[in-house]
């Protein structure tokens, strides 16, 4: 019985130690998956650099922290939430789409509309503004005698 029993506990702690083996993921695995994810966070010192692009000290701290909590087993997603809520929506290098954010994702394209129709709103202005009016007799004979004296000049 006694024998059982050990063996039993013997089996037990091979699979446990498989099953503990199996769910930690490997260093390659942690550095792919931090390189993806550091292209997607900001440089909160850099400021317009990722993480991953980013030599500054703070940043490999980040990358460390990053690092720690993929090798506790968390998912993208909770790592990007655990650093959206200590420094805020300007970690994320594309921000989401939310309302405080929507003039920064659709601003341009506003500014881009309104200047076409202001830009079309003048040339219609300017175009119905000039008037046409037939040449006049003294318009045609002008332009006549224009015409040959530049003629004269040519030949």
């Amino acid at each position: 019985m006694t024998r059982t029993r050990l063996l039993l506990v013997l089996l037990l702690t091979l699979f446990a130690t498989i099953a503990a083996n199996a769910q930690t993921p490997s260093e390659a695995e942690i550095e792919r998956r931090l390189q993806k994810l550091s292209h997607e966070l900001r440089c909160l010192q850099c400021q317009n650099q990722t993480l991953a692009d980013s030599p500054a000290g703070l940043a490999e701290d980040l990358r460390r922290e990053i690092r720690v909590q993929m090798r506790a087993g968390k998912s993208d997603e909770e790592i990007i939430a655990f650093l959206t809520a200590r420094y805020g929506d300007f970690i994320l290098y594309r921000p989401r789409v939310t309302p405080a954010t929507y003039l920064l994702w659709f601003g341009p394209f506003v500014i881009l509309l309104l200047g076409l129709f202001v830009l079309f709103r003048y040339i219609r202005q300017r175009r119905d503004s000039i008037a046409e009016k037939p040449l006049t007799d003294d318009d045609r004979r002008r332009a006549k005698e224009l015409l040959a004296a530049s003629g004269k000049e040519t030949a």
